[in-house]
């Protein structure tokens, strides 16, 4: 790039620096008038910068800002490499269904193989299980950590279980030593669904490292943004190979976008029953997808990766303001961190006990008239969906928990652009009606 261009480059990015620091100034919040978000990106003049610069490369798909994303999200996930794609739901497809590959020879997962999940969860997290011909069984969680029963994962291994494939629920994890050893014991892949948690750890490690493969949302109400967005990580290079394969068409080659005969022998293979010399470009091992995302998303999400660890810290010190604040409210089940782990809450899970007087739907109702946002633990009970009704699977016990979770469970904001005048009047909110309606009864 020559010096006119440079210096026209570096006075566009100039103006929108000016242009960022009025537009995304604070707003005072005014109680009652002001939104209580249960969500949402945090943005500065940085990231507006990195979007616009990326765009001024012209290049648009990936490129120089995705292999450094990718790179620094590794490093920072403690993961030997991380792949980025257009979305959490996007990753955890192509997470589960790098593990199908033939070439994972006798370990693949095959049709009919049982993977081990938990009920109360996110439809993507379930989808890549029955989208791969593979059978769900599924176990109940605890009410207050909302993660798998212990006693119901061990209970549900059985001689055609081959895989667990579950989320840390709200950035909580789950219980990582016994998946481990379940895993361990059983021969069993690991799919760590770390779309809620990223900066969570247990005994000290970050999730997403557990996993043979594990995933991240970059969705705006996760713990970064990229807009749309996600990653997978993987431990061994052969895994990582298919879940890119899966992502890049199903395609055989692994040269990066832009880049041609990286393995040296372009016009020299055979494979199936393509004639030798084949272009490797257009050779295809996998029935794949376009899962890519962009340089200008990546770009975004290089500029905030570099404040997640605020983001976390800001997260943690709001979920722990609230609970201060909802401790001792009677009739309320707060959350509570599952053993050795130091969560990066995605939210706030309040259930209320079946035998309170306090109709959830009406309390949400009342909350978002103040303003103050809410949200259901996801899907509830997944079996009750009517997409889930008739799908194979086996179930460990009778999902009580998830029932509860579906009927009398949600969640209140923790993310970073709330503040303690929000987390008060969204805390007050919430006491006033519990309380009125228990004083009514």
């Amino acid at each position: 790039m020559n010096n006119a261009l440079q210096a026209r480059r570096a006075s566009i990015l100039a103006q929108v620096r000016e242009y960022a620091e009025i537009s995304l100034a604070s707003q005072e919040f005014v109680a009652g008038e002001s939104a209580v978000p249960v969500s949402g990106k945090v943005l500065d003049a940085d990231d507006m910068i990195a979007l616009v610069d990326s765009s001024l490369d012209g290049w648009l798909t990936a490129g120089r800002f995705t292999t450094e994303f990718q790179d620094s999200l590794a490093e920072y996930v403690g993961m030997r490499s991380s792949s980025f794609v257009n979305s959490g739901s996007s990753a955890n497809l192509c997470a589960l269904s790098a593990l199908t590959s033939p070439k994972l020879g006798k370990r693949r997962l095959l049709p009919g193989d049982e993977v081990v999940t938990v009920a109360a969860g996110f439809p993507t997290t379930l989808n890549p299980i029955i989208q791969n011909g593979l059978k769900p069984v599924f176990v109940d969680v605890e009410i207050g950590t909302y993660d798998a029963i212990g006693d119901q994962l061990r209970e549900a291994v059985g001689p055609r279980t081959r895989a667990i494939m579950m989320a840390h629920t709200l950035g909580n994890p789950f219980d990582l030593d016994l998946v481990q050893q379940l895993c361990k014991e059983n021969g069993l892949w690991l799919v760590e669904d770390s779309c809620d948690a990223l900066g969570s750890t247990y005994r000290g490690q970050r999730t997403g490292s557990f996993g043979d493969t594990a995933t991240v949302s970059f969705y705006p109400a996760h713990h970064i943004t990229t807009g749309e967005g996600g990653a997978v990580f993987s431990k061994s290079p052969l895994v990582t190979r298919q879940v890119e394969s899966f992502r890049d068409w199903g395609r055989d080659c692994y040269c990066e976008t832009g880049k041609d005969n990286t393995c040296g022998k372009r016009f020299e293979w055979q494979l199936g029953e393509l004639p030798l010399g084949y272009d490797h470009k257009y050779t295809y091992s996998h029935i794949g997808y376009n899962l890519k995302g962009t340089d200008m998303q990546a770009a975004l999400g290089l500029s905030q990766l570099k404040k997640l660890d605020f983001f976390v810290k800001r997260r943690k010190e709001n979920f722990n303001y609230l609970f201060r604040r909802l401790d001792g409210v009677e009739g309320l089940i707060l959350p509570r961190a599952t053993p050795h782990s130091d969560p990066a809450w995605f939210g706030f899970p309040i259930t209320l006990p079946p035998d309170l007087a306090v109709d959830r739907e009406e309390l949400m109702r009342f909350l978002e008239s103040r303003k103050v946002g809410t949200r259901l633990i996801f899907a509830g009970n997944l079996l009750r969906q009517p997409a889930y009704r008739d799908i194979d699977r086996r179930v460990v016990g009778d999902l009580r928990n998830s029932d509860i979770v579906m009927n009398r469970s949600f969640w209140l904001g923790v993310y970073p652009g709330l503040t303690e005048s929000m987390l008060d009047y969204a805390a007050d909110s919430l006491i006033d009606f519990v309380q009125g309606r228990r004083g009514g009864r």
